[in-house]
């Protein structure tokens, strides 16, 4: 019988040493890492700086994207940094240096370039940065950062019309410039009156009737009803907004006319809101505003006021209506639609001397408004969203389109002047406000054209006439009415779509193109 063993033997020499000498190695490493990381924290870090981000990389451009932001791994020299920021356009082999000017800012290691003035739509372009040297340095010593590159492109540049002729009378058509690409969008058997693109360009929020089957029968205004169409057009955007993925010509019913006929509309910046103004067919003294919330399954709610309304828009913010209220412009909150006291819209504010509301700069800072005067004259006024009214210029014509440069320097005016004689006949044209030469205590009160004031083009002795600035500045299309004859010799009206080219100075009149296309009501897409 073997003797027992001890409680107390191990059954190895080793079997205690072991995981003491583990614990001696695990704390010798961690001192040194610690000596390590404290000797990185003391000396920095000297690889070498480099481009950890760019927001616009491999990215579509629009005009609504003002800044380009680069984000570095290091802290950098502005200076240095900014020197030597470069941009080309072109194709890789075939690349052109071009001046982009703009401000520059800094949020610790970000910085933010805000163009002055869109890039030109339709073109690729680089971005390069090389020399730009890091903030700290050791001695008279500075890191010079790791070259970078990257591209992108601008949106294409399209706008939509309604034909006037042929297969695409009264019918919505895009036009993609860059891609020479037509679509007519909207089927034969709707009848389009107006439209506006969204902001992504992928759809198209229309009006339209459904086409009689007799073509002798004119087509009824206030049948309309609104719908969508895609216009297939996906862009890949900096701020990550997801287009709608369809194929072009998918149209769909937004809002029918059985219990409220539809006069006009309106489409936020946002592509969330619509406003539409609708009468009610029981009682046709029923008539106000709706708000329709395009991205829910809200039901239209009704915007309710103490008198008509007429004219209005949706401010660039897509938070607030502009409308024409009684004897002035009231601004209306959207953001409450049914908790308003008493059943009444929230007015934000009310502006009781002017009539209309023309138009309002991307930033909402400012709006051009009409006055109509006791002397049977109109004033053209800029107003703040701060309350300074400036009286731009007074006439006995009318004023009766306007939209801001992307700048908010300029303001494009379709006006009409008067021409004196036996007849009352108002001759049309197209002019270039320089805002920036406007002084606050100017204010003129003859019909006298101001200095001001850059005519740039002259119509034919018609009003009907639509214009639309692109959105990146480089030209103003416009259609005007023209007669002409079928195949047969009938005389009919229609009308033909021109392009007015603006330059880099955007007051100095450039010679129009004529399109030869027949369509009205062109507008770019953004």
């Amino acid at each position: 019988m073997n003797p027992s063993r001890p409680e107390n033997t191990r059954s190895h020499p080793n079997d205690g040493r072991f995981p003491l000498r583990l614990d001696r190695a695990a704390i010798g490493l961690i001192f040194v890492l610690t000596v390590l990381i404290v000797g990185l924290l003391l000396l920095g870090y000297r690889g070498k700086p480099q481009v950890r981000s760019f927001n616009w990389a491999d990215r579509q451009v629009g005009a609504q994207d003002t800044a380009l932001e680069i984000s570095f791994n290091r802290p950098m020299d502005f200076g240095s940094v900014e020197k030597n920021i470069k941009f080309f356009t072109g194709e890789d082999k075939n690349l052109k240096p071009i001046p982009v000017s703009g401000r520059s800012s800094w949020s610790g290691r970000k910085l933010f370039y805000t163009l002055d003035r869109p890039l030109p739509y339709g073109e690729r372009f680089q971005v390069r940065v090389e020399g730009g040297q890091d903030r700290f340095r050791s001695g008279d010593y500075h890191e010079t950062m790791q070259p970078f590159q990257a591209s992108f492109k601008t949106r294409d540049r399209s706008f939509a019309y309604i034909g006037a002729e042929g297969e695409e009378e009264g019918r919505l058509v895009m036009l993609n410039l860059t891609q020479n690409q037509k679509i007519v969008l909207s089927p034969p058997n709707l009848t389009v009156f107006d439209f506006k693109p969204y902001p992504l360009g992928d759809r198209i929020l229309f009006s339209a009737t459904a086409r009689s089957a007799n073509p002798r029968l004119p087509t009824s205004l206030v049948e309309q009803e609104l719908y969508t169409v895609t216009t297939g057009l996906r862009i890949n955007t900096p701020s990550d907004d997801i287009p709608v993925v369809a194929d072009a010509r998918q149209v769909t019913k937004v809002l029918d006319n059985r219990e409220f006929q539809l006069l006009k509309f309106d489409l936020s910046t946002d592509g969330k809101i619509a406003v539409v103004q609708r009468v009610n067919r029981k009682d046709q003294t029923q008539s106000t505003p709706w708000v329709i919330r395009l991205s829910t399954e809200q039901p239209p709610e009704a915007l309710k006021f103490d008198q008509p309304t007429g004219e209005f828009l949706i401010t660039p913010d897509s938070q607030a209506l502009v409308v024409a209220q009684g004897q002035g412009i009231a601004v209306v909150n959207l953001d409450r639609t049914s908790e308003e006291k008493d059943g009444k819209s929230e007015s934000l504010s009310f502006l009781p001397k002017f009539g209309n509301v023309l138009g309002m700069s991307t930033d909402g800072s400012t709006a051009a408004m009409v006055k109509f005067n006791t002397d049977f004259t109109r004033s053209l006024y800029l107003v703040s969203n701060q309350g300074t009214e400036t009286e731009i210029f007074k006439t006995t014509g009318s004023i009766l389109k306007a939209q801001f440069s992307a700048n908010r320097r300029t303001l494009f005016c379709l006006l009409t002047e008067l021409i004196s004689g036996d007849q009352y006949v108002e001759k049309p044209y197209i002019a270039a406000i320089d805002i920036a030469d406007i002084q606050k205590e100017q204010s003129v009160k003859t019909s006298i054209q101001p200095p001001f004031i850059h005519p740039l083009l002259r119509l034919e002795d018609q009003r009907g006439s639509q214009i639309s600035l692109s959105p990146d500045n480089v030209g103003i299309l416009l259609d005007q009415k023209v007669a002409a004859v079928t195949q047969d010799g009938q005389p009919i009206q229609t009308s033909r779509l021109w392009l007015l080219p603006l330059g880099e100075d955007l007051t100095k009149p450039i010679d129009p193109v004529d399109l030869n296309i027949p369509g009205l009501l062109p507008r770019w897409l953004p």
